[in-house]
């Protein structure tokens, strides 16, 4: 097992290259770097959140029958639409939403 390591270590120790380059050159530019891209797969149904190309996060379609929770009345269960059970409640209680409407009765 110690031979096997110490191989294993001189094999890395061969493959190492030394530079003479500021550490400052040997990162990419601003203009190098590939654009990024946000993804929120959905773990129930598989769908990629953010699948339609340059799609801000804040104008992310909400899916699965959720409603923003700015839009939601909190005198009007009916406008809830669909709320996680992390979610505060949108009653306006301060419990989240599975100790408060989403409790089992």
């Amino acid at each position: 097992m110690l031979s096997r390591l110490r191989e294993l270590t001189t094999a890395q120790l061969m493959r190492v290259e030394i530079s003479d380059q500021p550490v400052g050159d040997m990162l990419p530019g601003e203009d190098e770097l590939p654009e990024m891209q946000a993804h929120h797969i959905d773990p129930f149904t598989g769908e990629d959140d953010m699948q339609m190309a340059g799609l801000a996060f804040e104008d992310a379609p909400v899916s699965g029958g959720r409603v923003p929770a700015v839009d939601r009345d909190p005198n009007d269960p009916s406008t809830w639409g669909k709320v996680g059970r992390n979610e505060l409640c949108p009653c306006g209680s301060g419990k989240k939403f599975k100790h408060c409407h989403g409790a089992f009765l």
